[in-house]
């Protein structure tokens, strides 16, 4: 899951809207990303399997809300779903066909409800600076599962949560502890800006 107000608040990335408008201050899906165990990952296992969006048509709305793009130029989404199908979930498409792989990632977003578990801690995006360690104890109170925290600087150089990794079983459906964590590159303090 991805924060918005950090994704626009960095030098690193260009912040545009998509052109339904400006998302709601919460987290968004980023991907659904087939693992080894070992933290390595298979990509673009299935190149004669193109991102179809007629196949998703009945989660569009649903996908604009929650699995926005922020990246420039400004678009409804599809060139993003595109890229994380063909990267990533065509890796897994022997268990989720298309249609299965993005409902599998917006039923796991409802279930996990990120922003919810850190608001519940007193942990709110207003540009204060919180504990990572009680980040992390805040999401896996509410979810259940020890999340791997990213995070990236602002144009000050602070570092600012950024996105939240929960691992999930190989149907995809059910979250599990995360066999490995890949190196953490967080402050023990960090921002939770506002979008």
């Amino acid at each position: 899951m991805k924060w918005p107000g950090s994704y626009c608040d960095s030098d690193k990335f260009s912040c545009c809207y998509p052109t339904t408008g400006k998302p709601a201050a919460d987290f968004s899906i980023h991907g659904l990303w087939p693992n080894y165990r070992n933290g390595s990952y298979p990509q673009n296992c299935d190149p004669n399997n193109p991102f179809n969006e007629s196949e998703i048509s009945d989660l569009i709305s649903s996908m604009r809300r929650n699995w926005p793009s922020l990246a420039c130029p400004s678009s409804s989404g599809e060139s993003f779903w595109s890229h994380e199908w063909e990267k990533h979930g065509t890796c897994s498409e022997s268990l989720l066909d298309q249609h299965s792989y993005f409902q599998t990632a917006l039923t796991l977003r409802q279930q996990t409800n990120i922003l919810q578990s850190l608001k519940s801690a007193g942990i709110i995006p207003d540009g204060g600076s919180y504990s990572l360690t009680n980040i992390k104890d805040a999401i896996k109170n509410g979810t259940g599962y020890t999340p791997w925290i990213e995070c990236n600087e602002d144009s000050s150089g602070n570092s600012q949560l950024y996105q939240v990794y929960l691992c999930v079983d190989s149907s995809g459906s059910n979250l599990i502890e995360c066999p490995v964590f890949p190196k953490a590159k967080c402050g023990s303090e960090i921002e939770f800006p506002t979008f």
